[in-house]
């Protein structure tokens, strides 16, 4: 009879997985049950958000999305400059192809959304090309300065009179509506669970590319170019798969903002939406994916907080913020944790040597 059962290696494998990644799980379990948990707490029966009635749950799940896209958004960013070392100042051009080609297929068009998602993802392989052009020429903040240019081009040409009638110039893309089964206001719950497998397959893809022999040479690359060049990596392919990954994941991320903002603002294309996305990664742990997440989640709720209890002035606390947390977490918190945790490790390993005279495996 044939033997059906798992093998052994396929169930170290899961056993590896699982063990390794047992904070995401957790986190993806408490996410899922979380707008059931929100609803409990508010008195909302189960049917009630079910059917997406209007409610604490409900609320709560639109901020939810939107740490979603911004998390997103800050994983490409974290590969390109966290990742590879490429620090670019235009990243937020890729977030603004996605929004608005996604707004503009779906009102002007009529497209449905596979080909829109298909067609978002080839703009943002256009795109790394386009930044790729001066990748052989340029490096460090020079690179950072062109693709800041490249961007604020896209950024005037989105509010120029001639495509008033698609981009809605500086007022924005309004009118936008997205398919049924995804409207975030009579379907949000559906679309609260999309964007939450949508974050952690991404997460999942890029940590794979970021374990890869591939993602190896990047961060041999951040660290120093020049040595893996002499070693015979030709660093231009590595950091153009790295670019293209990168951009891809931004622009699909700003199709999901084109599907559930109300208005697509010129304001994503900006730089200064690109500074945002920098304090997430800085604020999170630059480097470490686990990071981009907790940063976004971080800056988004730090905005709607303060914004809640201090209006305008909650820029300047969030500012103040910002200081603090340079200051106080150089690496950034999930860098400063991961740091810590491991002294911690260390010094306990230590003290057992000095209790028992044997030498503990670290």
């Amino acid at each position: 009879m044939e033997n059906t059962s798992p093998s052994p290696t396929r169930q170290n494998s899961f056993s590896d997985f699982f063990k390794g990644n047992r904070g995401i799980l957790i986190t993806i379990l408490l996410l899922g049950l979380l707008p059931f948990i929100l609803a409990l707490f508010d008195g909302q029966p189960i049917s009630s958000l079910l059917a997406n009635d209007p409610g604490k749950s409900k609320f709560y799940q639109g901020l939810a999305i939107e740490i979603f896209i911004l998390a997103i958004y800050a994983l490409s960013y974290d590969l390109l400059l966290g990742i590879t070392g490429l620090l670019s100042f235009g990243h937020a051009m890729f977030f603004g192809v996605g929004a608005y080609l996604t707004g503009i297929m779906l009102k002007s068009f009529g497209w449905s959304l596979l080909p829109i998602l298909g067609l978002v993802a080839v703009a943002g392989v256009v795109m790394a090309l386009i930044f790729s052009i001066v990748l052989p020429r340029v490096k460090g903040i020079t690179f950072a300065l062109v693709t800041l240019g490249i961007a604020q081009v896209f950024y005037i040409v989105i509010q120029s009179r001639e495509l008033v009638n698609y981009a809605g110039a500086e007022i924005g893309l309004q009118g936008v509506t997205p398919p049924e089964f995804l409207n975030p206001i009579s379907h949000r719950l559906r679309f609260y669970y999309i964007g939450l497998v949508a974050v952690f397959v991404v997460y999942f893809i890029l940590k794979r590319f970021v374990d890869s022999p591939t993602g190896h040479v990047c961060v041999a690359i951040r660290e120093n170019e020049d040595r893996a060049t002499m070693l015979g990596y030709n660093t231009f392919y590595f950091k153009l798969a790295a670019l293209m990954l990168s951009g891809i994941v931004a622009a699909l991320a700003g199709a999901m903002h084109g599907l559930f903002s109300p208005i697509i603002r010129p304001g994503i294309a900006s730089s200064h939406y690109t500074i945002a996305v920098l304090l997430m990664i800085l604020m999170g742990g630059i480097g470490t994916l686990d990071g981009a997440l907790i940063g976004a989640a971080t800056f988004r709720l730090l905005s709607f907080w303060l914004e809640k209890w201090f209006g305008g002035a909650s820029q300047v606390i969030i500012g103040l913020v910002y200081i603090l947390l340079v200051l106080f977490l150089p690496y950034g918190i999930v860098g400063t944790w991961k740091l810590r945790g491991y002294k911690v490790k260390q010094g306990w390993v230590d003290l057992i040597e000095r209790f028992t005279g044997k030498k503990q495996e670290t």
